[in-house]
């Protein structure tokens, strides 16, 4: 037997972490790495923080599952503490952010049914973006390595040109149900979106009676600075879909969406076997409890700003491999002049983790509660692999 026990859908690094500590992770022999992948933006409060580890040890004690037919006094308190937190109403609880992105498109058609209108089940998305693997979250992009061998796609879906209004607009006929995009798409390549063409399509969804329906899966629980993206772009959107750093690594996801939104979600329409479980619950008070206050947010913008200012001043020493510095927060893309995916395997050998993007960019996502000691050790140790790279010759 040729295949591997585990799925070779991955092309699995020889990095193998056994154990993580704080901002660093270990590996089997080991090996120290500093961690600005965070499980692709997941552990926000890096690896081992006291108050989720406590929080996860104790709900397991008591109690880990019980059916949703039950009542969850566990999901109630969190939700509630959502909505007051955000714009939403009501809330979803899911296990990862390509379901409640599923939830997303669910609700967002549900809604037009609802009103008598089941011709309006478009939702118009953006090229590149990145919104998940199911069977719907890939028919709703045009990225060809997301796509192919998987037809026939689902219809539903219309993409136009990211941060293009008058693109949007063009592509809204009788059965546009709404707008679905990433603040800031992350796979493919630290892209924000501009506050002009948020509060363009906030305006054409209210003209219109469209949904504006968000993907915070990697720009939320203040990622960017702001306990969500949506709030820095002046607008509020009618469904949001979250999760990575909702859990700080236990996972779980949600489903936001005002009252009007959400009118169509009735018993029976939607359910989840484990999304909201007493544990997973427990994950999110806790991430919560460090992230939703003032102080951790001005702390993370403080560190966006340090961060971005030590690699703009690192670029022109390495100008032949780096471009320029975007992003939000501590959500920053660099943007490189070589193979990103090549140089992000490189930096593994001297002890830095990144991720690779789309538009040959490199993903800095290091865990929110990074220090300045963190930031100057980063910017270091990748002028230093910069220095030493040897750029791979074209075949």
């Amino acid at each position: 037997m040729s295949i591997t026990p585990l799925m070779p859908v991955y092309p699995r690094s020889p990095v193998r972490p056994v154990r993580g500590e704080g901002v660093y992770l270990y590996g089997e022999k080991g090996e120290k790495y500093l961690d600005f992948a965070s499980g692709i933006a997941v552990n926000l409060l890096g690896h081992g923080h006291p108050v989720l580890t406590k929080a996860i040890q104790e709900q397991a004690a008591t109690l880990i599952h019980v059916s949703n037919l039950y009542g969850s006094p566990q999901g109630e308190k969190l939700a509630q503490r959502l909505v007051d937190l955000t714009f939403a109403d009501t809330v979803f609880f899911t296990n990862s952010g390509v379901e409640a992105v599923e939830c997303a498109i669910k609700t967002a058609r549900r809604y037009h049914h609802h009103h008598g209108h089941p011709e309006k089940n478009t939702l118009i998305t953006f090229r590149n973006a990145f919104h998940g693997r199911t069977m719907a979250t890939i028919s709703a992009t045009d990225q060809p390595k997301m796509i192919e061998g998987f037809a026939p796609l689902l219809e539903g879906f219309k993409v136009v040109e990211f941060d293009n209004l008058e693109a949007a607009e063009a592509a809204i006929d009788k059965h546009t149900a709404g707008f679905l995009l990433e603040p800031v798409q992350g796979e493919g390549g630290i892209r924000p979106a501009s506050k002009e063409f948020i509060q363009g399509l906030r305006r054409l969804a209210d003209e219109h009676d469209l949904l504006l329906v968000l993907d915070e899966v990697q720009t939320g629980v203040a990622r960017t600075g702001s306990l969500y993206a949506y709030e820095q772009y002046g607008i509020t959107p009618d469904i949001m879909a979250t999760a990575k750093g909702i859990g700080g690594g236990f996972p779980m996801g949600a489903c936001l969406a005002t009252e009007k939104a959400a009118a169509g979600m009735v018993i029976g329409t939607h359910g989840s076997t484990y999304g909201g479980n007493p544990l997973a619950m427990a994950a999110g008070q806790a991430v919560l409890d460090v992230v939703a206050n003032e102080e951790f947010l001005a702390h993370v913008r403080r560190m966006g700003e340090r961060l971005r200012g030590a690699l703009e001043q690192m670029i022109p020493n390495h100008d032949h491999l780096f471009e320029s510095v975007r992003g939000m927060g501590l959500m920053l893309g660099l943007k490189m002049k070589t193979d990103s995916r090549a140089f992000v395997t490189y930096l593994r050998d001297h002890g830095l983790l990144t991720v690779a993007a789309g538009d040959n960019v490199m993903r800095i996502l290091p865990p929110l509660v990074i220090e300045e000691a963190h930031v100057t050790e980063f910017v270091e140790k990748l002028s230093e692999a910069a220095r030493q790279y040897e750029v791979p010759q074209a075949a």
